[in-house]
């Protein structure tokens, strides 16, 4: 955990976030800054500073894959779709050097994307 990092700092409790899912590995929150009517980060409470990070953690992402479906579930979004994706490095939109997947949903998505 690095004291910099903003993802580490709400898993240990320093900064206050809307929790809409906590467990030993995977910690799910409110974005304060949503792009849709459903706006989720779901994210590995170990330290992990990108994808690209992640060798030896297929459970962990499958964890993911699974609040991640639970959540749409709960949040009303399950039926009509959404879309869950992740931003790796500067140039794929990565803000903070945290692993994070976005969940949202409430609205039709474009394509393409960026």
């Amino acid at each position: 955990m690095g004291d910099d990092c903003i993802f580490c700092r709400i898993v240990a409790g320093q900064i206050p976030a809307q929790r809409l899912h906590d467990d030993d590995q995977v910690m799910a929150i409110r974005d304060i800054n949503p792009q849709a009517p459903v706006h989720v980060l779901i994210l590995p409470k170990r330290h992990i500073a990108t994808l690209m990070d992640a060798d030896g953690t297929p459970a962990l992402y499958g964890r993911i894959v699974e609040v991640a479906r639970a959540l749409a579930q709960s949040l009303g979004i399950a039926d009509k779709g959404f879309r869950l994706l992740t931003n790796c490095g500067p140039e794929g939109g990565q803000a903070v050097p945290h692993v994070h997947f976005h969940l949202l949903g409430g609205r039709s998505m474009g394509w393409p994307p960026g």
